[in-house]
């Protein structure tokens, strides 16, 4: 197993991870516009694609209008807005790549979800979105107002080719839990850019949750408004062979005394099953009193899979709380494994309390039941198939 811990307090400290290049450019220096011509076609040598099978998403470097329309459904409690607005109605984001660009320009419209300032919503509010064979882009807004608690849900299901974008404006006091759940068929292809504002004292949890997708690419931004911010970043996936599945993070501390803190935790099993997790702190000259973290572990099930894990931190002022980060990606213990089995535990059953003990801290800090109780039933199914896998690889080789 490989790990790498930091802890900075320094002025400008800057790292990155294992074996990886330093950028030629600092984080926050990589341009950003709604022009698609400012993006040209990747080639896999740019820092921010260098890991991405760049050839699976010919079709979504194009900028052509959609085969599609993905079919959206939104619902939540009566005190909840719901409603379609023109595509600038927020402009919280703004596009740090070539398909973030095309789907804001082919999705000259918007589903935006608003919860009232001072509500506190009893009920999620769901978002499904379903994509049905084409290429299509989609635009949400989420907005929680001045002293508002509520919970947004977003699930992504189907077939085809997915560009999104999100916006998510928590106002001052809010607290707000957004979870995305990537779950596609097994060929689909899923570009998205979620970026967030966090006001003054305000709470913003952002959870990711990727189980499905031949490609998924989620770049995951937040800023801040005012002081007092605090925004929690969790992520959890499982790759299984033949699917990528990427998480990038920004997280750019410009306001006085912010917290933030981020962790990822993903498994993969399978013939060229892949991950990559790139997670990028900066903290700004005027972002004194900042506290952050950030975590990434990932476990490999068996062999043939590859997980790619980049932390990198930039500090500018020495004025801070505490800053740091750590990652680890290591294979199945066999050792543990071992140890279950001698005290009467069958193998299969072994193998899940392991995978299970992997992920329960981070599924605990979920918070949502239905989302929690899903993940469970999803990772059940797939150390299935894994134990299937690697049963028929045993007999091949005669063991």
């Amino acid at each position: 197993m490989s790990t790498e811990t930091l802890v900075a307090t320094g002025n400008k400290a800057h790292s990155h991870g294992p074996g990886s290049p330093v950028p030629l450019q600092a984080r926050s220096e990589r341009p950003t516009s709604y022009d698609v011509d400012v993006f040209p076609v990747p080639n896999g040598r740019e820092e921010e694609w260098r890991f991405t099978p760049i050839k699976a998403l010919k079709g979504l470097f194009e900028d052509t209008e959609p085969t599609e329309t993905p079919k959206i459904d939104a619902s939540g409690p009566e005190r909840v807005t719901i409603e379609t607005v023109v595509a600038d109605a927020l402009k919280v984001l703004t596009p740090q790549d070539r398909p973030s660009a095309i789907a804001w320009k082919q999705s000259p419209s918007a589903l935006a979800v608003r919860i009232p300032n001072e509500a506190e919503l009893t009920e999620p509010v769901h978002v499904n979105v379903a994509s049905l064979g084409g290429r299509g882009y989609t635009h949400l807004i989420i907005e929680a107002g001045r002293h508002s608690r509520g919970l947004v849900i977003i699930d992504h299901t189907g077939a085809g080719e997915l560009a999104s974008n999100v916006e998510i404006k928590v106002g001052d006091g809010a607290e707000l839990r957004v979870v995305s759940i990537q779950q596609g068929d097994h060929d689909s292809l899923h570009l998205a850019q979620h970026d967030s504002l966090v006001g003054r004292d305000a709470k913003l949890k952002h959870v990711v949750v990727t189980l499905g997708g031949k490609v998924v690419r989620i770049n995951a931004n937040v800023r801040y408004a005012g002081p007092g911010g605090d925004a929690e970043f969790l992520g959890v996936y499982f790759a299984e062979g033949g699917q990528h599945h990427e998480h990038r993070l920004f997280v750019d501390h410009e306001a006085t005394n912010c917290k933030s803190n981020v962790l990822y935790k993903g498994a993969l099993a399978g013939d060229h099953a892949r991950s990559v997790w790139i997670g990028d702190v900066l903290i700004r000259a005027a972002a004194e009193g900042t506290d952050t973290f950030e975590l990434n572990r990932n476990l490999v099930l068996t062999e043939g899979a590859r997980a790619d894990s980049v932390p990198n931190l930039e500090i500018e002022t020495g004025e801070i709380e505490g800053a740091g980060h750590a990652s680890a990606t290591g294979r199945f213990d066999d050792e543990q494994l071992f140890y279950l089995q001698a005290r009467g535990i069958p193998e299969d059953a072994a193998r899940r309390l392991v995978v299970s003990g992997f992920f329960n801290d981070i599924i605990g800090k979920i918070g949502v039941p239905e989302v929690v109780e899903h993940l469970h039933e999803v990772i059940e199914t797939k150390l299935a198939r894994t134990a299937e896998l690697s049963a028929s690889a045993k007999a091949a080789l005669g063991q």
